[in-house]
């Protein structure tokens, strides 16, 4: 029978001083994670401060959508709560639901924690934090409000179905028409609302708090729903990142006069 190194006996535990002793490329998925949220990020601040291109009739950006200051493009909004003192971008005014939204998710999270923080970066690969005091204090405490991101975000998700809704007019206002304009913002709109419903959030609010399903049936397929969805929420968390910022690089494009929004009929 094998027998333990003398170290490892009188210590308890085996003595390993490398920080992991997987072969495999595990720094390549935070790697990866690292690069494509700062790439968003920079993209998304960009965006939100050049303060131009994000509407050609009838297609606006999911980033400056609802438009809310006086000081945006003329035909974009009929809706001007804020007026004419927001001087900034007023993408400013909106991007903090979706900003807030994202970065309380549950899998966000996981996501940001292993990449940026290391903690832990991979499985059975040894973190550089010498405690975890978890969500309890300041500022990961403010984690607790992503449920009323997720509220909130509903509301933008509504308003985004109904910009995919208006893109079926054309330049002209005419309706009835399909451009590539409108295929690009249904699809924004579809892939932020399975981000939304497969939410942690979204499964809680439907049924987590039920004590006897058969007492709500309909709250009970919803949630059975929801559930399947679940599963699939990584997923969708990354199609809608993408999503969203190559709807709003379109409209730029087609705003800038770089290309044109293409009818089917």
């Amino acid at each position: 029978m094998a027998t333990l190194p003398d170290a490892s006996r009188t210590a308890g535990r085996a003595t390993i001083s490398q920080r992991t002793l997987r072969t495999d490329k595990w720094w390549l998925q935070p790697l990866i994670t690292v690069i494509v949220l700062v790439s968003f990020v920079i993209y998304s601040t960009w965006r939100a401060f050049s303060n131009a291109n994000y509407f050609y009739e009838p297609l606006i950006s999911p980033f400056y959508s609802p438009c809310l200051a006086t000081s945006c493009v003329e035909g974009s909004t009929n809706f001007t709560p804020f007026g004419g003192w927001w001087i900034l971008s007023p993408a400013l005014i909106i991007l903090i639901i979706p900003l807030g939204f994202r970065m309380t998710c549950y899998y966000y999270r996981k996501a940001y924690y292993r990449s940026f923080w290391q903690s832990p970066p991979a499985c059975a690969v040894s973190e550089p934090h010498k405690k975890y005091t978890g969500e309890t204090r300041e500022p990961l405490i403010l984690q607790n409000f992503h449920r009323y991101f997720f509220y909130l975000g509903l509301l933008l998700n509504i308003v985004l179905t109904y910009d995919a809704i208006i893109a079926f007019r054309n330049h002209d206002g005419e309706w009835f028409h399909m451009s590539v304009g409108t295929v690009v913002l249904l699809a924004n709109a579809t892939l932020l609302w399975m981000y939304s419903l497969s939410c942690h959030s979204c499964r809680h609010a439907l049924g987590g708090r039920l004590k006897h399903f058969s007492k709500h049936p309909v709250r009970y397929k919803f949630w059975t729903v929801v559930s399947r969805l679940n599963t699939r929420h990584p997923m969708f968390a990354w199609l809608s990142l993408f999503g969203v910022a190559l709807a709003d690089f379109y409209v730029m494009l087609v705003a800038q006069g770089t290309i044109q929004n293409l009818y089917f009929f």
